[in-house]
Order: C-alpha cells, then structure tokens, then sequence
C-alpha cells in the first residue's frame, strides 16, 4: 500500500499500518499498527482502528466509531455515526478472552445506519442495511434491511440503497429500476 494518503496532524497513526492511497483520515484518529484501511477510504473524526482491523476500499466510517479486531469491512462499506461493534460474547475486564475474539464481516456495499450495535460474530450481506439504532445479533442476508432491537428483517433494498418494491419472488426498484428475485438462496439481481 502507498503512503500517499491524507491524515490530520491530532492523529496517531502506527508506522506499521497500511493505509491505502487516497484515504483521508481526519481529527483525533487512533489507526494501530497491524490494521488494514484501503484507498480511497474516509475516516472521520475520532475513529479508533485496532490491529487485525481490515478495510477494503471506499469504505466510510463516519465519526465516533470503534473497530477492533476482528472486523473486516469490503469495499464500499458505509458505517454511520457512533455504529458499535464488539468482538467478544462475554467480555470480563478480569478474564483474559482474546484466544474468543469473533470475527465480524460486513459485506461489500453494506451499510450500517447510526447508533447500530453489531454483536460480533455475525456477517451483514452485501448491499444490505441496517437501520439507525439496530441491535444485529444474527447474520444479515445480502439486500436485507434489518431495524430494531434486535433487528428483524423489514425488507429488501436495491444496490443503489432505496427499499425495494414487490412480493413472493419478484422485487424492483422504484428510483434506478433494477430488478431482484427472492429464492431459496438469497437475493439476486435479475
């Protein structure tokens, strides 16, 4: 990866983490060696990457958000203000747990809305959604939009991020017009 990325002086960033060309990363940072940020990233104020962390490229994390490791976010990821994300089931600032950590995937084009929890060891599928304040305490299927606590499964967005319109199998959507098809194996574009 190149050096050639943009980071404000009130961040610390390890020597020895990669950090793609392109990326800009804003006030009060903490990027820890050993992580991984793509090109073209955006990384708000007061993001904190731990070691093992990995991001594709043009992901953007917005402020206040915490990665530790064992999150891996693809390419084009949106993560919204203060979303949390942990990566041990039965934390214990007494008991040593990291021998537990889970991994954590969200998928290419994924976005997770403000304020969201995602309890480790889940995966949220491609170009799916979580709405602002869910609670992911299971695996999200690819164009699934999930809300609540916990998040429950509402609908089907379009790759473009608009809710989906349709029933049984045949899904479209009403702003760029793609079209889906809901089978036993999950959401394809048609």
């Amino acid at each position: 990866m190149s050096k050639e990325y943009h980071a404000d002086a009130t961040s610390l960033i390890s020597d020895d983490a990669q950090i793609g060309s392109g990326t800009r990363i804003w006030q009060f940072c903490n990027i820890m060696g050993g992580s991984v940020i793509g090109e073209n990233c955006n990384i708000g104020q007061n993001v904190f990457v731990e070691g093992g962390v990995r991001l594709g490229s043009n992901v953007k994390v917005k402020n206040n958000v915490a990665l530790y490791q064992g999150v891996v976010c693809e390419d084009d990821v949106f993560l919204g203000p203060n979303c949390v994300f942990t990566n041990v089931i039965n934390p214990r600032s007494f008991v040593e747990r990291k021998h537990e950590f889970r991994e954590t995937i969200i998928r290419k084009g994924a976005t997770i809305g403000a304020n969201a929890t995602i309890v480790c060891g889940n995966t949220v599928g491609r170009y799916a959604m979580v709405g602002a304040g869910t609670v992911v305490t299971h695996d999200v299927g690819a164009y699934h939009l999930v809300v609540g606590n916990p998040g429950r499964h509402v609908g089907y967005v379009c790759m473009c991020g608009c809710k989906l319109q349709g029933e049984a199998s045949a899904w479209s959507c009403p702003e760029c017009g793609r079209k889906y098809s809901v089978t036993a194996d999950g959401v394809v574009e048609d």
